[in-house]
């Protein structure tokens, strides 16, 4: 062998690990962008043309063909398929249990609890999963069942009501890391200014909701301290198109709703006149939540912006790129495929309103939250439209531009831009109760 020819071997074999190396780098993220006039330009796939093509042209043609196109497009590139939280899923069993109820705000309504419980074997035992739901439904309820909003809360049902008697969640879980800590009384209430629960039972709404981490921990790894703990172990590796956290909170959401039809009479709410409504991240929950169960009678998204209602093809505030570096944990992992061509996704977010079809959808954006991209989500309710036409319904009701801050506009498609920040507050579900008000009595 030649002298000098295993220093070249090895020269040769640093060069290609080199190369590897800077081939397995990540790609910096942009900086976010707030300028319109440097959104890129794009092309919205059309929801009403099919994958081979063909134009859909009436209601049914988009039910049997175009709805069930889309949902699988969204599932397998974005949110993922959540087939073993299918109906006759035999990995878990799931049991609601009644656990209390009593009057609350002078008798105005009524506040009841229970849970819903995830389990394997016979009976439920130690390693069950269990989720605290809390309900208030107003007074007149009694003898009558009232419409109900279906929400998930950010850090526990006892933050969204300083009412004593409210259970705390066993775990507030960090949502940087996998690590929780123990739920304070100090807590209570913290969220109550999201959540004004009187201003709904005067309005003659029931409100049901539960902490989103008791469904799965908003972490990377958080699957193993959640309901999909029945379905992987440590360390196993999910398909490319498998559901992730959203998608599992998603279905969390059509699991509360089984609750309540469980206990309708108890609860005195109508099932069928139930609105599913989320904020931020739970925003982009709701909309898929919508997408995947029908039985939610409105479908409503407040500030979600990106994988949410804002358009994913607008370079503008919050990208698919940022969003999957952020939080690999939200999506399915095919998603991270369009970070650097989001033009190649075969969907976007107007397809995802459309879904909801022919049921009412709103959405909300708020003025300083650039992030979420207000514009996008307006563009993305009105580019819906075209499919509301095909059920003969006004759609956007003829608005083609964003109304001025805090007016409610549209139709069958509502919208509006309140004036401040990121958050849900009582304006915002003043809209929400007259659109529902409209749709719903």
């Amino acid at each position: 062998m030649p002298k000098y020819f295993v220093p070249i071997v090895l020269l040769l074999t640093l060069f290609l690990a080199a190369a590897e190396l800077r081939s397995a780098e990540v790609v910096p993220v942009a900086p976010a962008n707030y300028d319109e006039a440097k959104v890129q330009e794009y092309t919205l796939p059309d929801p009403l043309t099919m994958q081979d093509g063909r134009k859909v042209t009436t209601a049914e043609q988009w039910m049997k063909e175009r709805r069930p196109e889309l949902l699988k497009l969204f599932e397998e590139h974005v949110y993922g398929k959540a087939t073993l939280f299918r109906k006759g899923n035999k990995t878990f069993k799931t049991r609601f249990e009644y656990l209390n109820s009593k009057p609350v705000y002078d008798g105005k309504g009524i506040q009841h609890q229970f849970q819903i419980v995830w389990y394997q074997g016979n009976e439920p035992d130690e390693n069950a999963h269990r989720v605290d739901v809390l309900v208030y439904t107003p007074k007149l309820a009694v003898g009558k069942k009232v419409p109900a909003f279906v929400s998930l809360n950010f850090q526990g049902n006892h933050t969204t009501d300083a009412d004593p008697d409210i259970r705390m969640p066993v775990r507030i879980w960090n949502r940087s890391k996998v690590v929780y800590s123990p739920a304070k009384e100090e807590e209570r209430g913290a969220q109550a200014n999201r959540w004004p629960m009187q201003f709904l039972l005067e309005r003659g709404y029931a409100c049901v909701t539960a902490y989103y981490c008791d469904i799965e921990p908003d972490v990377n790894g958080g699957y193993l301290h959640g309901v999909r703990k029945f379905l992987y172990k440590e360390g196993e590796k999910q398909a490319l198109d498998e559901a992730n956290t959203i998608a599992t909170w998603a279905w969390g959401l059509g699991e509360m709703l089984d609750g309540v039809e469980h206990f309708q009479d108890k609860l005195g709410i109508d099932p069928t006149k139930t609105v599913v409504v989320g904020h931020s991240r739970l925003g982009k929950t709701s909309l898929w939540a919508g997408a995947i169960d029908q039985r939610f009678a409105i479908v409503i998204s407040n500030d979600s912006g990106c994988g949410g209602a804002a358009l994913s093809r607008r370079n503008y505030g919050e990208t698919v790129h940022r969003i999957n570096v952020s939080f690999p944990h939200w999506f399915c992992d095919n998603f991270k495929k369009y970070n650097l061509d989001v033009n190649s996704l075969p969907v976007d977010q107007h397809q995802l309103i459309a879904l909801a079809a022919p049921r009412p959808v709103y959405v909300a954006s708020a003025t300083e939250d650039r992030w979420a991209d207000p514009k996008g989500e307006f563009l993305s309710a009105y580019n819906a439209g075209s499919v509301y036409k095909l059920f003969g319904t006004s759609g956007f009701g003829g608005v083609t531009e964003p109304p001025q801050p805090d007016l409610s506009v549209g139709g069958i498609i509502g919208y509006h831009n309140r004036t401040g920040g990121h958050g849900i507050l009582e304006p915002d579900w003043k809209h929400y109760c007259d659109f529902a008000d409209k749709h719903l009595k």
